[in-house]
């Protein structure tokens, strides 16, 4: 995570519908033109917490000496499970900041979001 200018003022809202909105003023760290409006934040939290609970029965498993291919096969279960909220944080902002990115010509944030992919699928 790139270190953020201290005079950079970050505000995180939460709106009517849950929304989570983001956005940055001042200084030379993470600023865009445009807020951060994520539609799915709910959705995400509720499923990365069944992620986080399944991931502990799967630790539990390898404590109490389970058989090797169940905990693999429920490691890929989780495994699935983080793809697919990753699935879902990726459309939310492509739907919402990168399309506000692209009509202000943020180039900033579009390549934040190559690199945050490219690092993703490694």
């Amino acid at each position: 995570m790139a270190e953020q200018d201290p005079n950079t003022l970050v505000h995180t809202h939460v709106d009517e519908n849950g929304n989570v909105i983001t956005h940055c003023h001042g200084g030379e760290g993470h600023t865009h033109a445009h807020p951060h409006t994520h539609t799915q934040t709910k959705a995400v939290v509720n499923r990365l917490a069944r992620a986080i609970g399944h991931l502990e029965s799967v630790k539990r498993m390898v404590e109490d000496g389970r058989d090797c291919a169940e905990v693999l096969i429920q490691l890929a279960a989780v495994r699935s499970a983080l793809n697919n909220t990753a699935k879902i944080i990726l459309k939310d902002h492509i739907d919402h900041c990168l399309a506000d990115a692209v009509e202000t010509g943020d180039q900033q944030a579009i390549d934040e979001l190559n690199q945050a992919i490219e690092k993703f699928m490694n």
